[in-house]
């Protein structure tokens, strides 16, 4: 008996088309929804005061 491997490249190309598909609409969707959250401003304002002696004067 011989052994006969079928090679349909179409298949492939169908299958790999549907795996990109599928990750980027869940891509997309958690995008979506990610930016449909409303985060809450922080309420304390951050601040930090820089030494002059950290800034570098590039001529």
């Amino acid at each position: 008996m011989q052994f006969i491997k079928k090679t349909s490249s179409r298949v492939t190309i169908l299958s790999l088309i549907t795996k990109i598909a599928l990750a980027l609409i869940i891509i997309f969707g958690l995008v979506f929804f990610l930016s449909r959250i409303d985060f809450p401003a922080p309420k304390k304002l951050i601040e930090k005061i820089i030494p002059n002696e950290n800034f570098k004067i590039i001529k």
